[in-house]
């Protein structure tokens, strides 16, 4: 029985009208929390008549945007202590007809580990208990548990190595590592190390059978899969053991803002350029906003070795001695991170809180050839106006760029300058719909300046204007999920789906963008009849038929 493809660029009230997932019963749902009841501790479960349950739930929402009363809340929250808890979850889960969702804690700009956008009965998952990071320095390498945050990781390593050795992952350290690895994960160490991912080296893994698996036993292309193809769709990683990289005990950072009357445009413009090809060691992001952008910097050495090559290479920035602050690498993450220009004590790495006073929306973009000065003026333009956003563009080239796009599932490699992260924001409660549209607007003008067939994106800024899954016959379709998946990893994007058939053929971990499964029909239970996907598709263009969801 052959199972219709249907066609990649599919309309887009398809994805609307199809996404119809079925919801348990009031008896599974109950016999669901009998089952968790028995294998796991009450004190970890909290159900929605619990009176901790609200604030359970508030405690890692980092958007207020999806914290209305509207938003379709998770049936139940566990939060597991222990690799056991995690099974139980699943297995009662599997047996009762209820999904999991799994949420590490960090910022998810979506909100698609701990609600659903369509009703739905789910489990959430809550690793804010497995947070322990055990740092072996004699061998340079660590397990961080997923629920812990990069901060976390940051300030253990530090600490463990005598400010000796680094981890290169992102520049906010309230991420969540779990999520976090699951897309990648760059930071200021990009250019010397590549990124989180190049840099993990085993795992643990709670599969939709409920098995506990490492690396060895996941196999191949799992394990390729979960480093960089995005969370929530092969199972639950409890915990990663990562290789640390060295770093001076002393790094040299600076913050130099220039005004638009001060040539801004002009220097941004010859930034593109210098950025991607300073010495691996230099890296150079910048925060375009109202008029201003601000160019931030870290320099794995002193001040003294970077001036000169600051003049030399890059000499319309006017950086000089008084930009420049040295200071431990653990300490340069805050004082870039915030960019008050005021050194932070590094025990702020390990704060968790933040604040839940502004709502947000987020996209991205990769770009790959310069962008023009007078586009460039025009984007000035754009930040300047009612309601403005900002624009954070990091400089590729060096050792991300080095890597083949194959390597991991993260593909934005070789020939990347730059990506851009747009983000606007608005006062929690308020209507952002201005905001909103602002963002989509600005995209819709970048367009003709960035990456092409695809129009790549960073999955850690996850943005479900790109698209979402449309479910067929109970899984994913993964045709229609190329329309943001290979947006998201270009050609890793069919390879992901095969290791999703291995791990998880019947598409248990799934949510409205993760990878669909690509299996052979004999190999999925109760597969749909092909005249069922056929009517249920009438409405799009279809191609040939293959034996393939």
């Amino acid at each position: 029985m052959a199972v219709l493809r249907f066609r990649a660029l599919v309309l887009t009230v398809c994805l609307v009208c199809f996404y119809a997932p079925t919801p348990s019963s009031s008896a599974s749902s109950g016999d669901f929390l009998h089952c968790l009841s028995a294998s796991i501790p009450s004190k970890l479960i909290f159900t929605q008549s619990s009176p901790s349950f609200t604030s359970v739930l508030a405690a890692y929402i980092r958007n207020p945007r999806f914290s209305t009363p509207g938003t379709v809340r998770p049936l139940c929250i566990v939060r597991p202590t222990n690799a056991s808890h995690a099974q139980a979850t699943v297995l009662c889960g599997r047996r009762h007809g209820v999904r999991v969702r799994v949420r590490s804690g960090g910022h998810d700009y979506e909100g698609l580990s701990y609600r659903s956008v369509q009703p739905e009965t789910f489990a959430l998952v809550d690793l804010a208990n497995l947070r322990s990071v055990r740092v072996d320095r004699a061998r340079a390498t660590a397990w961080v548990d997923s629920g812990a945050t990069v901060g976390e990781l940051y300030y253990a390593v530090t600490k463990a190595s005598g400010d000796r050795l680094a981890f290169p992952a992102g520049l906010c350290p309230t991420i969540g590592v779990g999520g976090h690895f699951s897309g990648g994960a760059f930071g200021l160490l990009l250019r010397k190390y590549g990124i989180a991912v190049d840099h993990v080296i085993d795992a643990v893994l709670v599969d939709a059978q409920g098995r506990l698996l490492d690396k060895k036993a996941m196999g191949r292309e799992v394990f390729w899969a979960i480093r960089g193809g995005g969370g929530e769709s092969f199972g639950i990683v409890l915990s990663w053991r990562v290789r640390l990289v060295p770093v001076p005990p002393k790094v040299a950072s600076f913050i130099v803002p220039v005004s638009v009357n001060d040539g801004a445009v002009d220097v941004l413009t010859k930034w593109q350029e210098v950025g991607p090809a300073l010495p691996d060691d230099l890296f150079i992001r910048v925060i375009v906003t109202n008029g201003w952008a601000s160019f931030e910097s870290l320099y794995l050495g002193t001040c003294d070795a970077l001036l000169p090559v600051m003049r030399g290479r890059f000499p319309e920035l006017g950086m000089n001695r008084s930009h420049c602050r040295e200071m431990s690498w653990a300490e340069s993450v805050l004082y870039v991170c915030v960019g008050s220009g005021q050194p932070i004590p590094v025990t702020d790495l390990l704060n968790r809180t933040t604040s839940m006073d502004t709502s947000y929306k987020v996209a991205s973009d990769y770009v790959r050839r310069a962008i023009p000065r007078d586009v460039w003026a025009e984007i000035f333009g754009w930040l300047a106006k009612p309601d403005p956003g900002i624009m954070i563009v990091d400089p590729y080239g060096g050792a991300i760029s080095a890597v083949p796009e194959a390597v991991t599932p993260f593909p934005h490699r070789g020939g990347v300058l730059y990506n851009i992260y747009y983000m606007n924001s608005w006062a929690a409660g308020n209507d952002g719909e201005p905001n909103v549209r602002w963002i989509r607007d600005l995209y819709a003008f970048m367009a003709p300046y960035v990456s092409k067939n695809p129009r790549e994106a960073y999955f850690n800024y996850r943005d479900l204007d790109l698209g979402r899954n449309v479910v067929v016959g109970n899984v994913s379709s993964y045709v229609v999920g190329k329309v943001w998946g290979e947006k998201y990893f270009k050609g890793n994007y069919k390879r992901l789906a095969l290791a999703k058939g291995k791990i998880d053929p019947n598409d248990y971990f799934r949510n409205e963008q993760s990878i669909p499964p690509l299996v052979p029909v004999s190999l999925i239970s109760n597969p749909v009849p092909d005249s069922a996907i056929r009517r249920k598709v009438s409405c799009c263009e279809r191609e040939n038929l293959e034996f393939y969801w």
